[in-house]
Parts: C-alpha cells; sequence; structure tokens
C-alpha cells in the first residue's frame, strides 16, 4: 500500500469501537512481546473427532511501520465451509469488509452459542513491532520478514494438528513466490492437500476468515498501544499535555500522512520510539532517526578479544609466552610447582 486515498485509510484505521477479542492479550502488546492465542477445539469437534478439517491463513499488518503484524488461522468442518463462512456469514477478504462488519463477525466467532463459535476454531500469532525489528536488523544475518512470516505460519498450522484436528486441506495467502512456499509446507506436512495462491483471501472463505481474525485482532491491538500512549501522556506534565496528537497515528502505514506525522511529532531524538515502532522501516522511522536522532558510536569489539576465552583469564604464561599453550598445565601448577630434585 504506497499510495493511500482516503477510503483505504478508513479501511485501515482501527475504529473506536473495534471488537476486543481474546487474543488481546494487553501485558504483551503494551511490552513489545510477541505471543500466539489458541481458542478451545470448537464443539463440533469435541461431537465427531473423526470429521474432516479445512484449514486457512492470512496475515495483516505486512507493511506498517506501527504496529504488529498479526497472522490469523481458522479451521471448521470441510462439509461446512463454504455454506458456513461464505453463503451464511459473507465472510470475504477483510481489505474490503468495513471495519464494522469485521468487528462483528469477529465478535460472533467468540460468542458461545453461534453456529460459527461451535464449528470454527481459530487462533492468531502476534507478531510485535519490536520483535520485526529486532529479527531484521541482527548483526549476523538478518531474520528477514518473509522468514519470521514463514515461521510463524508453520507453527501455528503444527498447533492445530497437536491438537489432535484431522485437517485434510489447507489454504495460504502466499509470501513471494506460492510454488515455492507451496512446496516447502508439502514437506512439511505431506498427508495434507496444501493451496497456496494470490489473493486466497478473496478466493477461499476459510482464508477471507483467518483474514478478520488476523485484521481484528490487529485493529484491537493499535487500539490498545494508543489508549495506552495516550494515558501516559495525559498523566504527564502540561508540557506533554499540549503535544498530544489530535488526529491520533491513523492506520499504522508509512504511506499515511497521519502515521508520517505522528511519527515526526513524537520522536524522542535518542530513544525514537515506543514497542509499537518497526525501528527497522525505511522510508519513515529508519530515516527520521537517521536524519534527527543523536548519532551514537557503539566501540567496535577487538578481534583480540574475540579470541578470548573465559579460561584465559586464569591462566599465567612465562614472558613472552602464549597464554593458550599454558591450558594444559592449569591443574597440574594450581597449588604450585612441582618440587624437582635439586629442591629436595
Amino acid at each position: 500500500m504506497d499510495n493511500f486515498d482516503s477510503q483505504t485509510v478508513t479501511q485501515e484505521t482501527p475504529p473506536d469501537d473495534v471488537f476486543i477479542a481474546p487474543s488481546i492479550h494487553q501485558r504483551e502488546i503494551l511490552a513489545g512481546i510477541s505471543y500466539t492465542h489458541h481458542t478451545t477445539t470448537p464443539e463440533a469437534y469435541i461431537k465427531d473427532k473423526s470429521v474432516e478439517y479445512v484449514l486457512g491463513v492470512d496475515e495483516a499488518g505486512r507493511g506498517p511501520v506501527l504496529g504488529p503484524m498479526v497472522y490469523g488461522l481458522l479451521y471448521l468442518p470441510l462439509a461446512a465451509h463454504r455454506s458456513l463462512l461464505a453463503d451464511t456469514h459473507h465472510f470475504d477478504d477483510s481489505k474490503v469488509l468495513t471495519p464494522t462488519v469485521r468487528s462483528n463477525l469477529m465478535e460472533k466467532l467468540c460468542t458461545p452459542g453461534t453456529d460459527l463459535y461451535q464449528n470454527c476454531g481459530w487462533a492468531t500469532r502476534v507478531m510485535s513491532a519490536r520483535d520485526i525489528s529486532s529479527g531484521m536488523l541482527k548483526p549476523a544475518g538478518s531474520y528477514n520478514l518473509n522468514a519470521q512470516a514463514m515461521d510463524a505460519t508453520i507453527d501455528l498450522i503444527q498447533d492445530v494438528f497437536a491438537k489432535g484436528i484431522n485437517v485434510r486441506e489447507i489454504y495460504i495467502d502466499t509470501i513471494g513466490s506460492p510454488q515455492t512456499y507451496q512446496k516447502k509446507l508439502e514437506r512439511i506436512f505431506p498427508a495434507t492437500m496444501i493451496t497456496v495462491a494470490k489473493k486466497a483471501d478473496s478466493l477461499y472463505p476459510c482464508v477471507s476468515a483467518a483474514s478478520v481474525c488476523a485484521k481484528v485482532t490487529r485493529d484491537a491491538a493499535l487500539q490498545v498501544s494508543y489508549q495506552a500512549y495516550v494515558s501516559a501522556q495525559r498523566d504527564g506534565d502540561h508540557e506533554r499535555k499540549s503535544n498530544l496528537p489530535k488526529v491520533g497515528w491513523g492506520s499504522g502505514y508509512p504511506s499515511d500522512r497521519h502515521c508520517t506525522a505522528w511519527l515526526k511529532t513524537n520522536m524522542d531524538p535518542l530513544f525514537g520510539w515506543g514497542n509499537e515502532c518497526r525501528f527497522s522501516w525505511g522510508g519513515n522511522a529508519k530515516d527520521f532517526l537517521e536524519g534527527d536522532g543523536i548519532k551514537v558510536d557503539w566501540p567496535l569489539a577487538d578481534e583480540r578479544d574475540q579470541e578470548m576465552r573465559m579460561t584465559d583469564f586464569f591462566l599465567t604464561a612465562p614472558m613472552g609466552g602464549d597464554v593458550k599453550q599454558c591450558a594444559t598445565n592449569e591443574l597440574a601448577t594450581w597449588f604450585g610447582e612441582p618440587a624437582g630434585e635439586d629442591n629436595i
């Protein structure tokens, strides 16, 4: 989403009355900790464990500079796939549903007694902005976003199999090349029919429902983070109260002018922002810090220090000798030098 029009901003900005699903773990969100949430197994499974299931996976928040990326997963009996999700409840790609419709569908999934609650199980993996950035900014080999997303998807699916759910078909919205992604998953889950496709969230109802789980969870996570930020500002001194943003941080996407304005206005020159921000995002956070932040020079470790071992600090060597060559004599000389014949 490089260019934001007003309609897109409205679709992507969390509504004030977003449904707070059980997948919102406030402590972890505010601390910048990634976590996984699973619902209990659906009542349909408890009644008949031999029923075959279909499973869909999709994400929300891959591109934003603010807030988590959330992977959503939903599974239900294969026989009810299209009739329940598409025909009865009209699930679709979360990006084409209004925030109110998304929120209402999520609430039905979480309400005991509804047909969605009785037949569907779902899960989310909330990948915090802090953890995304720390992975991408690793000094020794980046843990890129595609790899992080792939691992989150695999972990969620494996968790469902671990529950004993008889999953026969899996549908996933692609990361990169569909063929490469699908082949990797087929090696991990060889007994299951797997389809990885572009726009899977608009083709397969279970992926559409998974996208709703992911999107509503992300919306609520953003709302929780922003409300905590506003509360902290209001509890501060008068000067900080006067800097409270009037329009919030918008959708959290880099091309959203509300988001960009918030980043510029609320950047600490030394620490940047809080756990809600992806510091690795170029074009916004990273560029702002490099342009207006305080420069910090980190001393490089000496190569000789990297070669030292902890035990080297307890060894002694003859004048001009190599301390490592004395390692084998450490125990032999622990209580002093052996007495020679001349000393007897």
